[in-house]
């Protein structure tokens, strides 16, 4: 199967699911048929503070038209945070649209994780990945929300994360378990990989990305 993926919100996280969309279709003796197509950073935070579901659903939807037309057969949206408009994409999408969300709750129920914490965007902060984390309760630093938030904005728009950006991070993770009860910390953002890889943060984590990669990879070589 054919992937299509909007890349570019951000360009770290783009990067990442490439890098380990290709490890994992080599561990699993496949070869990848792949297009990328870059959206903007910008207009995503904009539509996505504005709660603007439409106007980014358009933008998403023109974009995937483009990877129909270099041949995909699916297209995934390399972002977390750019999964607010979803159902509204997938209506208007040419292609059928594969969730990062979908497939990280399944994985949440099947670990048997009944409290996780959620670190992202400040609406999937907010809304608790949108309310689709239906078989586990998802606790945030609600005070924090904004704090976090813009610290994962600026992060995701650089590509880079500072050694206080990784701190701030490590260290919200850590109260999310010792202070909230959290079994465990989703990384509900994809460019929080720019704070955590290569860490041991004492506590356990669940990488979104990943999640949503080995479904991409299980897809491209069936």
């Amino acid at each position: 199967m054919h992937i299509g993926l909007i890349g570019g919100i951000g360009v770290a996280a783009t990067v990442v699911y490439y890098q380990r969309l290709v490890a994992a279709v080599d561990r699993l003796g496949g070869k990848l048929d792949l297009t990328i197509v870059h959206a903007n950073v910008q207009d995503l935070i904009r539509n996505n503070l504005a709660d603007n579901r439409q106007a980014q659903a358009r933008i998403y939807a023109r974009l995937i038209s483009r990877l129909q037309a270099a041949g995909a057969d699916c297209a995934a949206i390399t972002s977390l945070g750019g999964h607010f408009c979803f159902d509204e994409t997938a209506a208007l999408s040419p292609l059928p649209l594969v969730s990062a969300v979908a497939p990280l709750d399944e994985f949440i129920a099947a670990e048997r994780l009944h409290r996780v914490g959620l670190l992202g965007t400040r609406v999937v902060m907010h809304t608790r990945l949108y309310g689709q984390l239906q078989r586990t309760r998802a606790v945030v630093l609600e005070d924090e929300i904004e704090t976090l938030g813009q610290s994962y904005q600026d992060m995701a728009v650089a590509g880079t994360c500072s050694p206080a950006q990784r701190a701030q991070f490590l260290d919200a993770g850590r109260r999310l378990v010792h202070d909230h009860g959290a079994e465990a910390v989703v990384l509900a953002g994809t460019d929080l990989n720019l704070a955590f890889e290569g860490q041991d943060p004492g506590y356990r984590v669940v990488d979104a990305l990943d999640i949503h990669v080995d479904v991409l990879a299980r897809m491209s070589v069936n």
